[in-house]
């Protein structure tokens, strides 16, 4: 086997087949994820432990090959040819190495193209404030908030700083000054960087992901102190990701948290990729707006009282997770049947459908 060859054919039936991801496996066939199903590349032989490893081998430089044995497992981003870009995670699995790799388009989607609100891109006109895309892993939240620093490096002259673990999408300066950071190559840590961003002049930080007390309190920081932060947590729903956070900080600061929170939060996005009727996948969004009912549940820690306030807020452009499913479902995007698996109140689905 020409491994090198391989591999390219492999990246490039990713990109043909429209997958989101590429999996590397002993003892499986390469495998693809296709609108979120695993599909096996039945064409190529399954891989053999020596055919793994010279897979990666020929997908890692040297240095990171070294990386890789002395850590036991590496995040890297790898541009295939100007076509295609990937964020990949190679890692070993009963003594064998195994690799994931995540598919990104060059060409950056706009909301339009995204089949997102119309609403998510209002919030790219504030000059502050604290924005959070969030979701399960690989439901598209890096592609919203890249949608939205496109979006502001078209239509505004601002200084943008991403921090990012690998960067997935690069960005073509337009009107803004956009710098990319990426963890490991550029910088240490996502907290690291937070920090230095607030010294480096910037109007926008986009941060790919708050994973730790430190880098969400920094963010907060950044927000309150005039800057406008968009970022992604891995959180299911808008009353979740607000717990999640205020959770995040010891007993004693939490008032204070819920404060900082309830002034600077200016909405979350919390997104499900559905597979679509016709093919592809679409998303569902919940989408909540901080307006002065949602600003007093947070700092009255009532925060599960926020879903009812979406579902009631409707004029105010907020969007429920079950409305945005029954609305998919009315206009034949998805099936009843997907709706319902991703749905969080089966019942209350029901009730909307009926309507």
């Amino acid at each position: 086997m020409n491994y090198s060859s391989t591999l390219e054919d492999l990246l490039e039936a990713a990109g043909k087949h429209g997958a989101s991801d590429l999996h590397i496996s002993v003892g499986r066939y390469p495998t693809l994820r296709i609108d979120d199903r695993l599909v096996p590349l039945t064409k190529y032989p399954v891989l053999t432990a020596e055919d793994a490893e010279k897979l990666i081998e020929a997908l890692i430089t040297k240095e990171q090959k070294d990386e890789l044995y002395k850590k036991r497992e590496i995040d890297f981003s790898y541009n295939y040819k100007e076509k295609f870009r990937f964020r990949v995670n190679v890692f070993f699995q009963k003594g064998y190495s195994s690799a994931a790799l995540r598919i990104f388009p060059p060409k950056i989607k706009t909301v339009k193209e995204l089949n997102l609100p119309s609403t998510l891109e209002d919030f790219t006109n504030h000059s502050q404030g604290f924005f959070l895309a969030t979701g399960p892993s690989g439901h598209g939240k890096t592609t919203t908030l890249a949608a939205l620093i496109d979006l502001i490096n078209h239509t505004q002259t601002k200084h943008i700083i991403t921090i990012e673990d690998p960067i997935e999408y690069l960005f073509e300066q337009d009107k803004c000054i956009i710098d990319q950071r990426e963890i490991g190559s550029d910088t240490l840590s996502f907290e690291r960087a937070l920090r230095s961003a607030l010294r480096q002049d910037p109007d926008v930080i986009m941060v790919g992901e708050m994973r730790d007390l430190e880098t969400i309190s920094i963010a907060l920081t950044a927000a309150e102190t005039g800057h406008l932060v968009l970022a992604s947590l891995h959180t299911n729903s808008a009353s979740q990701t607000i717990d999640r956070i205020i959770d995040s900080f010891p007993a004693a600061a939490k008032n204070q948290v819920r404060a900082q929170l309830a002034s600077m939060l200016l909405g979350i996005s919390s997104q499900r990729l559905i597979p679509r009727t016709s093919g592809g996948r679409i998303p569902a969004v919940e989408l909540m707006i901080a307006n002065y009912a949602v600003r007093n549940l947070i700092r009255e820690d009532k925060s599960f009282q926020i879903d009812l306030v979406i579902e009631t807020s409707a004029d105010e452009k907020m969007i429920s997770l079950n409305r945005s499913l029954a609305d998919l479902v009315y206009r034949g995007e998805i099936s009843m049947e997907d709706a319902e698996t991703y749905s969080s109140n089966r019942a209350d689905l029901k009730m909307l459908m009926k309507k």
